[in-house]
C-alpha cells in the first residue's frame, strides 16, 4: 500500500517483496494470581518519556523520535501513512485527493473543508503556503523537503497546486513523513512571529488542526495535550493525555507494573523485553518500523581517519551475536545499508564479514597512546548501552582498549557541522528514515548536509547515486548508493528491529494507532480503553 493518487487506490509496493513482521499481541490475568489494572474511567492517558524531547514540539525543528508523540497527534499534514499495517501506503489527512504530474514535477491537492486550527482560524489553501515559507525560513533539519519548491499556487480556498524545481520522486513521502511539513495557522504564524517565525510561541503552545493541542510543556518535566473540540475527524476517547518524563527505566517500568501508565511505548532494555513477553498480565506488541541499529564511525578522528582502519573495525565486529543478545523477539541482523521497509530486499544489500584478523594486525603496529577510541551512544535508548559494551569486549579481543559513553540527543545533534572531535570515534545509535523511501534515508544518513550523518561522513559516489535516484525513482541508484556508503567504513548496519511496545489489557487499538512510518509514538485518537 503506498500512493494514493485522484481519489483512487495506487498502490505502489514498497519496491520488492518484503518480510513482513508480525503484529502480535497478548493479555488476560496473570497466571500467578494477579489482577490486571482496571481501565481509567476519566478519560485520561498516561503515558511517559524515557528521555526529554530535546527540542521543543515544533514541528519545522523538532527532528528526533520521543517527540514525535506530540507532533503526530498536535498537527497534520496533506498527507499521512496508514497505521495497522506493514506496508507503507499513503492516505488523506488535510488533503483529500491529489494528482502528481508524469515527471514528478506538478503536484495538486483538494483540500478538506470544515477544518479548524487550534486557534480557531479556519483551514484554507493559503496555509499551505505560509506553512512551507515558514518551514524554509525556519531552516531545520527537515527544511529540504521544501527547499526545491518553485511556487505554491491556490484554486480557491480548498485547491492548491506545488511546482518543484526538479523533478522528485520523493515528494508525496515528504508530505506524509512523521517529520513532513505541518499546515500551521496563518494567522497564528503572524500574529506570534516575533523575531524567530514564531519559534518560541511555539515551545509551548501549537497552532496545528490535530486531534489534540498542547496545553502544557515542561522542558525535563512535563507534558501534556487535551482533545480539541472541534476536531474535524471523529473525536477521540481520550480527552487529556499526560506525559512526565521519567528518566530511569526502572522507574518506568515500576509506574506501568502499578498501572500509573498505560503503556510504555519504546525503548525497554532487553531484559525487560524478555520478562514482559513471559508475563501474561500485560499486552504486548511487536510492531512494524523502520527502525534499526546503526554503528557509526567518525572518519574525522584519530586512527578512524583511515578508510582501512574503519573497515577493519567493523570487521572485527560479530554482528549476530550482537543482535542475539540485544534483540531477543524483536530484531534481526540488519541485511541492507537501508532500515527496513525502504528498498526492497535484494537491493542495497550489505556484506557482513567477521574477521578480527585485520584489525588485530592494525593495533598490533599502533602507538599505546592511539590504541583507545570511545564508543558513544545516545542515553534514551538502553539497547544502545548494551551494544555499546559488547562491542567494547569485542574490540578488546582485537587489540583495541575502548570506553563506553552515553550522550543525550542534543547533544549528539550538536556533533553535526563540527570537526567531530567533541564526538566518539564510534557512535551506536536507532535511527530510522524520514519516510518509508530511499531517499529519505540515503539523504539524511549519508550526505554531508544530512540531519542525522552525525559523524560528518560523506562521499562523492553516494551523493550522485542518490541524486540520480531522485528524480524517477528508480531503485538501482539507490542500491548502488547503498555499495558506496559501506565503502567508507562510516556505518555498520546491526539490527532491524521492531516497536516493542507493553500495554496495559484495556488499551485497545494500538496496532491500529501505530504507524511504520512513526517510530516511537501512536496515534492515540485511534485509542480507547474497555
Amino acid at each position: 500500500m503506498r500512493r494514493r493518487l485522484t481519489g483512487r487506490l495506487k498502490t505502489v509496493a514498497a519496491t520488492g517483496a518484503v518480510a513482513m513482521l508480525t503484529l502480535t499481541a497478548c493479555g488476560g490475568s496473570d497466571s500467578s494470581g494477579g489482577v490486571p489494572n482496571a481501565a481509567p474511567t476519566d478519560k485520561v492517558l498516561h503515558l511517559s518519556f524515557l528521555q526529554d524531547p530535546g527540542q521543543p514540539p515544533d514541528p519545522d525543528v523538532y527532528y528526533a523520535g520521543q517527540g514525535l508523540l506530540l507532533t503526530t497527534n498536535i498537527y497534520e499534514g496533506l498527507l499521512q501513512y496508514k497505521g495497522g499495517t506493514d506496508k507503507p501506503e499513503l492516505e488523506p489527512l488535510l488533503a483529500t485527493e491529489w494528482t502528481a504530474s508524469p515527471d514528478n514535477r506538478v503536484f495538486t491537492f483538494k483540500l478538506r473543508d470544515g477544518v479548524k486550527f487550534h486557534d480557531g482560524t479556519p483551514f484554507k489553501s493559503d496555509a499551505v503556503k505560509a506553512s512551507f515559507d515558514r518551514r524554509l525560513a525556519v531552516n531545520g533539519g527537515p527544511a529540504y523537503m521544501v527547499k526545491d519548491i518553485q511556487s505554491v499556487t491556490t484554486q480557491g480556498d480548498y485547491g492548491v497546486t506545488i511546482t518543484l524545481k526538479a523533478p522528485n520522486s520523493e515528494f508525496l513521502p515528504y508530505l506524509a513523513s512523521a517529520y513532513g511539513p505541518r499546515i500551521m495557522s496563518p494567522t497564528g504564524l503572524q500574529k506570534n512571529a516575533g523575531s524567530d517565525f514564531a519559534q518560541s510561541y511555539l515551545t509551548t503552545h501549537d497552532l496545528g488542526t490535530g486531534p489534540y493541542t498542547l496545553t502544557d510543556a515542561q522542558v525535563g518535566s512535563h507534558y501534556s495535550m487535551a482533545s480539541f473540540g472541534e476536531y474535524w475527524g471523529p473525536k477521540p476517547y481520550f480527552e487529556k493525555v499526560e506525559m512526565p518524563v521519567i528518566t530511569d527505566t526502572s522507574a518506568q517500568q515500576l509506574q506501568f507494573n502499578n498501572g500509573q501508565l498505560a503503556a510504555i511505548l519504546h525503548d525497554l532494555p532487553s531484559s525487560a523485553v524478555e520478562q514482559y513477553l513471559n508475563n501474561d498480565k500485560f499486552s504486548h506488541y511487536s510492531l512494524p518500523t523502520m527502525m534499526a541499529s546503526f554503528l557509526y564511525v567518525n572518519p574525522n578522528k584519530g586512527i578512524m581517519t583511515d578508510q582501512s582502519t574503519r573497515t577493519a573495525v567493523l570487521d572485527a565486529i560479530d554482528v549476530e551475536q550482537l543482535v542475539k543478545q540485544t534483540f531477543f523477539g524483536r530484531g534481526k541482523v540488519g541485511a541492507q545499508m537501508y532500515p527496513p521497509y525502504v528498498l526492497a530486499s535484494d537491493l542495497g544489500k550489505q556484506t557482513l564479514t567477521h574477521d578480527p584478523s585485520a584489525l588485530s594486525e592494525i593495533a598490533a603496529g599502533l602507538p599505546a597512546d592511539q590504541k583507545t577510541v570511545t564508543i558513544g551512544y545516545d542515553t534514551s535508548n538502553p539497547d544502545m548501552q548494551l551494544i555499546g559494551n559488547l562491542v567494547q569486549t569485542q574490540l578488546a579481543a582485537a587489540g583495541l582498549t575502548a570506553k563506553v559513553q552515553g550522550y543525550p540527543t542534543s547533544e549528539i545533534y550538536g556533533w553535526i557541522g563540527t570537526d567531530m572531535q567533541a564526538a566518539p570515534e564510534i557512535m551506536a545509535n536507532t535511527v530510522w528514515p524520514d519516510a518509508p523511501s530511499p531517499y529519505t534515508w540515503g539523504h539524511i544518513s549519508w550526505d554531508k548536509d544530512g540531519g542525522i550523518n552525525y559523524l560528518g561522513c560523506s562521499s562523492p559516489r553516494v551523493s550522485s547515486a542518490l541524486a540520480q535516484g531522485l528524480p524517477t525513482g528508480a531503485t538501482q541508484p539507490y542500491s548502488e548508493a547503498g555499495a558506496a556508503a559501506e565503502e567508507t567504513g562510516c556505518w555498520l548496519n546491526i539490527a532491524d528491529i521492531d516497536d516493542f511496545v507493553v500495554a496495559q489489557p484495556w488499551l485497545k487499538g494500538v496496532e491500529q494507532a501505530h504507524a511504520l512510518s512513526n517510530p516511537n509514538s501512536l496515534r492515540i485518537a485511534a485509542l480507547s480503553a474497555g
